[in-house]
């Protein structure tokens, strides 16, 4: 069973969310929230696999309420969720802590995918957003293949396989070791290149050739 909280400000929003889930006996909606400030303090007490967020909440937005979730509940996976019309967030959003991207208006499909991939420790793009990220990246980056450069041997083909998309579990299987190893190396990565989630890792091995468009 994935635990997942939903906070979004429309309630017609959260009804058609929790009404998707319900269609699969997998996952349990164990609090909504209407509002950021809300969000973090249900995440708290639920201790949740997964959080949906709304970009757009009042009191506390989604961005600074995943920041927030990331930072006091780091086991729970933070999704965002948005529209087109945000776009000018998903690039900040991308350094907010989250693990998923996904439209409201996407597939249902996208929707169990993406918190399957989150609750599992992956990241996840809707493939819109990823076309979007991927069009904003620049392969061959300098900056980028320095900061790759400083890892090791083994920590770049970790880097490589969580650009694209691996849970731990997946990567430990192709590469032939723990899954406890995996988070380590993980964890690594992420300090050496200065970034606080697998999506911003993902797109730096991107930037640095790594990963191919």
């Amino acid at each position: 069973m994935i635990r997942v909280l939903l906070a979004d400000d429309e309630p017609l929003t959260r009804a058609g969310v929790r009404a998707v889930l319900a269609v699969e006996p997998e996952f349990e909606v164990v609090a909504e929230a209407a509002d950021g400030h809300e969000a973090v303090q249900l995440t708290q007490a639920h201790q949740p696999d997964v959080v949906l967020l709304d970009i757009m909440m009042p009191k506390l937005d989604g961005l600074r309420a995943a920041a927030e979730i990331t930072r006091t509940v780091p086991r729970a996976g933070v999704i965002m969720l948005t529209t087109f019309s945000d776009d000018e967030h998903i690039a900040t959003a991308f350094s907010s802590g989250a693990s998923g991207f996904l439209l409201k208006t996407g597939d249902p499909r996208e929707l169990f995918a993406g918190i399957r991939a989150v609750a599992e420790g992956a990241a996840y793009l809707s493939p819109k957003i990823a076309k979007w990220a991927i069009q904003n990246v620049n392969p061959g980056r300098p900056e980028a293949r320095e900061l790759v450069g400083a890892l090791t041997a083994r920590e770049r083909e970790v880097l490589a396989l969580v650009g694209q998309g691996l849970s731990n579990a997946e990567i430990g299987k192709r590469l032939h070791i723990v899954e406890g190893t995996v988070k380590v190396f993980v964890s690594a990565i992420l300090r050496s290149l200065q970034v606080s989630n697998r999506v911003r890792a993902a797109i730096i091995a991107y930037e640095a050739g790594l990963v191919d468009l």
